[in-house]
Formats: C-alpha cells, structure tokens, sequence
C-alpha cells in the first residue's frame, strides 16, 4: 500500500503547488476548479480523484479518464476512472509493464499520442491489446506535488486525433487538479476511496501474492513480480486476476518455476 499523507479540510479541494505550473492560467484553472466542486455536491461523493476524472471527460474532448499513484512499475495503485473501459486500460498497462502512462511518469513529462496506430513496438505489451480494446489516442501527464512525483492522470480517446489548444490546457490544470484530488483524499481524517480493499484497482492482494511467491520459490520480490506479471501477460489475464489466483490456492507455486 502507498502511503502519502497529508491534512486538507474534507469540503474544499485546496490548493497543492507544482513545480514548474506558474503559468497555468488562473482563469482556467478557477473554471475547472469550480466545476469540480459543483460536481461533488450533484452526486454521490466518489472522491475527489473520482470527480477530477468525470471533469475531465466532460470538459476535455476525450471519452474517458483514469488516475493512478504509481512509484515504480510494480508498485500502483488505481486512485479512480470515469468508467470500466479506462479501468481495463490502467490494469493493461500494470499487466505490460509499460504504455503511455508508465512513460509519463518516469519521463516526468506528457505523453501524447494522438494516433495508436502509429506507435509501433513503443509499448509491445500495451499497444496491440489497447487498440483491439478501442484505444485510438490517449494522453498521459505526470502527477507532482512539488519534487515529488505521485502518478499520472491518463487520458483516453476512440477516435485518433491531437487535442485542440483549449483542450490541451484543460488537461494540464485537471492534471494539477488530480494532484490536489490525491493528497486530498488521503487526508489523515478520511479514508481515500481508492485505499478499500472492496475497491476495484486495489492491488495489495498483488503485493500478498508477491510476497507469497517470493517466499515459496526463494527469490526476490522483483523476480517474483516479474514472473506473475508474465504469466498475467501470456494467458491474457489482468495481475490483479491472476493474484488472487494465487491467493486462493488456484495455481501452485511450480506455475511460475523458471
């Protein structure tokens, strides 16, 4: 489990500071903050990180939205999406181990990809999958609350084409926007909704079943989770599927011998 901690009040998103955002245009950014707001008190209260997503499908010209903290391409955890679809990307790309997310992040920079079929072996494990899923475009910012770097807010398109200039700086002040939505929901006071185990995305059965493997077959950790994640990727399955697979005694440890 990722653990970042930080005190905001629970009824206003606050303001987080990034590096490098002094330009981001305060109009803007009063908008789609404001939007956000009046979006959490319409409906049944997901988390801010829930909300920053469904803004973003609404206000920039994409059909769906996923925000996920990420530390290393083992460790992630999905903080939110807009819908099933950008879920079953975010958990392709932890299967993979790379796509435009990943790239994001450890880039420290977007990733923007107005055209999946143009990408080639960029991403062998995500690309293929991605497109046959209904992935024409997408587009990755880095998360970062001053030095430090949270995960990314992951953009996603059916129909190719690069985002307009409006459309693009709603999506760097949405991507502010998700930094704050994650250090709010994780205020000491509050239980982010991403954190329950009953939530889709939690990956600390992956961390268990990791643990699991490594103690079984003598290796390490890393070695472990990259012998689960192969598995995950030549039987076409999401790690978070073949984990609990793993947990409940349904494939035995000789499964994953080299």
């Amino acid at each position: 489990m990722m653990d970042i901690r930080r005190s905001h009040p629970e009824d206003e998103l606050p303001t987080v500071e990034r590096g490098g955002n002094e330009a981001v245009d305060g109009e803007r950014h009063q908008r789609l903050w404001r939007l956000v707001t009046e979006r959490a008190g319409r409906r049944h209260f997901p988390g801010w990180a829930g909300v920053v997503c469904d803004v973003a499908v609404d206000q920039v010209d994409i059909d769906a939205a996923a925000i996920s903290l990420r530390s290393s391409s083992r460790v992630e955890e999905l903080a939110a999406t807009s819908d099933a679809w950008a879920r079953r990307l975010e958990e392709l790309q932890y299967t993979a181990g790379d796509g435009p997310g990943v790239e994001a992040f450890s880039r420290g920079g977007p990733v923007l990809v107005t055209d999946m079929a143009t990408v080639d072996q960029r991403w062998p494990g995500f690309v293929d999958a991605a497109i046959a899923d209904g992935l024409a475009a997408v587009f990755a910012f880095p998360l970062q609350a001053g030095a430090i770097q949270l995960g990314t807010l992951d953009l996603y398109r059916h129909q190719p084409g690069a985002l307009s200039a409006d459309a693009l700086a709603d999506a760097t002040v949405l991507a502010d926007l998700a930094t704050t939505a994650l250090l709010t929901d994780v205020a000491p006071t509050r239980t982010a909704p991403w954190a329950r185990e009953d939530t889709p995305g939690h990956y600390d059965d992956v961390n268990v079943a990791t643990g699991m493997l490594a103690a079984q077959l003598r290796i390490s950790v890393d070695d472990a989770f990259l012998r689960l994640r192969a598995h995950a990727f030549s039987t076409g399955q999401a790690v978070l599927e073949v984990a609990r697979a793993i947990l409940a005694r349904q494939l035995p440890s000789d499964t994953f011998q080299d």
